[in-house]
Order: C-alpha cells, then sequence, then structure tokens
C-alpha cells in the first residue's frame, strides 16, 4: 500500500540512484545525512569526509542528480536534505526483483 509521501521512479531514475549509491564516498555521505536527521550544510559534509571541496560538489551534483538529496541556499552556504521518500522508493522496487 502506497503511502501519501510515497513516490514512483522512472527506470532513468532508479538507474541513476544504482548508479549514485555503488559510489562507497556517495553511500558514507548518505549514511551520515541519514544518521545525523537527514539535513546536513555543506560545510558539515566536508567537515566530515577528507576530499577537497570540488570533489565533494561533484559527489553532492550526483546525488542531487539521482533525487536523493535536495539542496537550498542561504546566502552562500548550501545545506541539503535527504529526499528519504526517493530512497524507499528505490528499495521498494529492489525488494520486487
Amino acid at each position: 500500500m502506497a503511502t501519501k509521501n510515497s513516490i514512483s521512479l522512472t527506470d532513468r531514475q532508479f538507474h541513476l540512484i544504482t548508479r549514485a549509491l555503488a559510489d562507497p564516498r556517495r553511500f558514507e555521505i548518505l549514511e551520515r545525512m541519514g544518521r545525523g536527521g537527514g539535513h546536513c550544510a555543506c560545510g558539515d559534509i566536508r567537515d566530515c569526509i577528507p576530499v577537497t571541496a570540488a570533489t565533494l560538489s561533484h559527489h553532492m551534483k550526483e546525488l542531487e542528480n539521482a533525487g536523493l538529496v535536495e539542496s537550498s541556499r542561504d546566502g552562500k552556504f548550501v545545506n541539503y536534505t535527504l529526499r528519504r521518500e526517493a530512497l524507499e522508493a528505490y528499495m521498494a522496487r529492489l525488494s520486487k526483483i
């Protein structure tokens, strides 16, 4: 039974999520975001993940393109929110295999 917050993934989004989660660093970022309540400032992620700003930007862009996170700007700062409904839809689709 679908909940009011459930979403349906397109084949393209399903594959983008699969590709995003296949990278250990991006998986680690999502794990940290999930444990931290689902919201995180870019600077906080950078403090926990030992990569350059450019590399972190690339990883966050991939996660955002896959629909796993949303970004919002607060002046010069970027904040990210984990999209749990996208993860839940991905896991639901995987469970049908």
